[in-house]
């Protein structure tokens, strides 16, 4: 019978859904999963055994392929090993022929020789001889991947200005439009720093909790929907010390 577990990955800290019938996984085990990259490597986080199968479908969750042997922890620090020198070698190759991109990360794939590097850039850039200098070095396939600076926050992570996780790294499946009219709706400060998230646009959360009416505020009958009086005045004195911005919002 299937259980339910969930995995860190910690290259990327993600924590992930699971299956197994094997009753030898445990907590703190090193597990293989399959992903586009071929084979990965997690941690086991904690075992819900079969809590979720009356709640979640379980077809829709992959199965673990095996647990980790020393053959494998051995094989995937060598992989993460060589992805720190593909990413230093290529950040040299970019400094030096001046190319206007900023580098973000590499992974190589474990069930082909190749690799992706990821990158953010202002528009199109010619990176050919790029390409070139890496496939000679590597002597694999080498595809390089733009990315917006929302996705960059995804994968990279970090504290949002509420102190958790961000919401795009832990929950988020995906990133959505965001404007300038859902912080308007939900009477918020308009202060760029109070309603920008750390990739510099407008907070994924603004989408979200105005379907909840988390932050709506009701003129009328005079009530936060969601927030009780003390956290209110908390909030109006937080306001009271925003210090201005000359940045400007951007809309995402």
């Amino acid at each position: 019978m299937f259980r339910v577990i969930t995995v860190r990955i910690d290259d990327r800290n993600d924590v992930l859904h699971f299956k197994t019938t094997d009753c030898d996984i445990r907590p703190n085990d090193h597990v293989i999963f399959k992903s586009f990259l071929g084979e990965e490597l997690g941690i086991v986080a904690k075992s819900l055994g079969n809590i979720l199968n009356e709640i979640k479908n379980l077809c829709a969750i992959p199965e673990i392929l095996r647990k980790a042997t020393d053959k494998d922890l051995e094989n995937f620090n060598k992989k993460t090993q060589d992805e720190i020198k593909a990413y230093d070698f290529c950040l040299r190759r970019i400094k030096e022929r001046e190319i206007p991109i900023k580098l973000i990360k590499v992974s190589f794939f474990t069930s082909e020789r190749k690799a992706i590097f990821y990158f953010t850039s202002e528009g199109r850039i010619d990176f050919r001889d790029l390409v070139k200098d890496l496939a000679k070095r590597f002597k694999m396939r080498i595809e390089m991947r733009q990315i917006g600076i929302r996705d960059e926050a995804k994968m990279v992570g970090g504290l949002g200005i509420c102190g958790r996780q961000l919401c795009c790294k832990t929950f988020l499946n995906s990133i959505e439009p965001i404007t300038l009219q859902m912080a308007k709706r939900q009477n918020l400060n308009m202060n760029p720093v109070k309603i920008s998230g750390q990739c510099g646009r407008l907070m994924c959360c603004l989408s979200y909790e105005e379907d909840t009416g988390g932050r709506i505020y009701f003129e009328d009958q005079d009530e936060l929907v969601g927030y009780n009086e003390e956290e209110d005045g908390e909030d109006e004195m937080a306001q009271e010390m925003d210090i201005p911005s000359e940045r400007a919002p951007r809309e995402g």
